[in-house]
């Protein structure tokens, strides 16, 4: 018989034993706190059993490897001095180092910014590329800053956060609120940090910088690709599909015109501003032009104005949540009369809402796969800062096509075999690279 390993634990009952492991974990990182956070933590819990000897190392994808949390003061037009939260989380490097975006907005939190870090995790090993999971942040409104404000703020932040990241450690991209301007100003912080321009730091970058062609497509072409790959296994005809869409910035923007080429009727979009509706569908080339001109599809002409809860009311056949997180939840799941979700988005459906849609069979393209284009060619971009040989656009949309392929086929046989969901398949694919990389690693010391 085994003995105990110390006499306290010798002299505590096993259940207060186990009240006081759960006292010891901070609140934010516990399941039954349903924020971003616990939202990942839930669906761990329902790919556990499914990972065989990998469970014993299951406790891994529970913690975050490293979180940063610094302070981003700077000073404002006006002469004054604001500071702003910022964050950088490392979820997990077992497969390579971290990756994920930076997002800029209001509602950043730590929980959210380590539920990103660890979905990109899964998202990286599920379509196998070699990175890490990662992700970033600062709690601010970027439209109240002005140009010079926000060059400010994102300068001191990567100045904060350079102590963890670098090419070969940790690389940002563009999310929410940031974009290539942001990216370049990243990189030649870091790299006059480092004495030396280091471009493969950040990807999402200018191309004139060492961005990639197609970078600022292929979230989206991601999703339309997964999109179309289901809609050939259920039977759907793309042609004659109506399409909504939530968020129209690089992903569902770029989603929605793609679709609409391929012929499908997009009838609904909802942004930050309101929510448009055309049952003949809508013009996309003249929206993303409305859109680029005034930040948001309201005052758009050519639709009906709808309230924005009746969104989820629109008959279509394809809904892309391509916004922020916990958007379908169990209060408007079985309102939703698409027959497939394809999530932009990162977390957009809790696991309430994810049983509605199972028993209503509504099919759910998840987050980890549907949008993972965009990492795929930071892939690609990366990997071609290190050798400074450039592919063209032909080249890297080929590439990205066949990767989400492959990755999609492999977690639709796996979710078939199985007899899981696709969200639970992919995080089956995900979550066994991640852990088959901690146990071949062992620990160290």
């Amino acid at each position: 018989m085994s003995q105990p390993s110390s006499p306290a634990a010798a002299t505590l009952p096993a259940t207060s034993a186990a009240a006081s492991v759960a006292a010891s974990i901070p609140s934010y990182l516990q399941a039954d706190n349903l924020g971003p956070w616990g939202i990942y933590l839930q669906q761990v819990d329902r790919v556990v059993p499914y990972l065989g000897p990998l469970a014993r190392w299951a406790e891994t994808l529970r913690r975050p490897k490293r979180a940063l949390i610094v302070d981003v003061p700077i000073q404002l037009d006006n002469g004054t001095v604001a500071h702003f939260e910022g964050y950088r989380v490392q979820h997990n490097t077992s497969r390579g180092p971290g990756k994920g975006g930076v997002r800029f907005h209001q509602d950043v939190t730590l929980s959210e910014v380590m539920a990103l870090s660890a979905w990109m995790s899964i998202k990286n090993a599920a379509v196998n590329v070699p990175f890490g999971g990662a992700k970033g942040g600062i709690r601010v409104n970027p439209k109240t800053l002005s140009l010079g404000e926000l060059e400010r703020m994102t300068r001191r932040y990567t100045s904060e956060i350079g102590i963890i990241i670098g090419p070969t450690k940790d690389i940002p991209a563009p999310d929410v609120n940031t974009n290539e301007q942001i990216m370049a100003w990243m990189m030649d912080t870091y790299s006059m940090n480092e004495g030396a321009t280091a471009t493969g730091v950040v990807t999402g970058k200018p191309v004139d910088l060492g961005g990639s062609l197609g970078r600022r497509d292929a979230t989206g072409r991601g999703v339309f690709t997964v999109g179309v790959e289901a809609a050939r296994h259920i039977g759907l005809d793309i042609a004659t599909a109506r399409v909504t869409v939530q968020g129209f910035g690089n992903v569902g923007g770029v989603a929605a015109r793609l679709f609409a080429q391929a012929g499908a009727r997009v009838v609904a979009v909802q942004d930050h501003g309101g929510t448009i509706y055309r049952e003949s569908g809508l013009d996309v080339p003249s929206l993303l032009a409305h859109v680029a001109a005034v930040g948001t599809v309201t005052g758009f002409t050519q639709a009906e104005v709808l309230p924005n809860d009746q969104f989820w009311d629109v008959d279509c056949d394809i809904l892309i949540p391509a916004a922020l997180e916990q958007q379908i939840t169990e209060l408007n799941a079985g309102r939703i009369k698409a027959r497939m979700i394809i999530e932009g988005a990162n977390g957009p459906t809790t696991p309430a809402a994810d049983d509605i849609l199972h028993d209503r069979n509504v099919l759910v393209l998840p987050d980890v796969i549907a949008n993972a284009g965009g990492v795929t060619v930071s892939y690609f971009e990366w990997v071609q800062d290190f050798s400074s040989f450039f592919w063209t656009e032909d080249e890297i949309n080929q590439r990205l096509t066949r990767i989400m392929k492959e990755a999609f086929a492999a977690v639709w046989q796996l979710a078939a075999d199985r007899k899981v969901s696709l969200r639970t398949a992919a995080f089956i694919v995900g979550c066994t690279r991640v852990l088959q990389a901690r146990e071949m690693r062992g620990l160290y010391p």
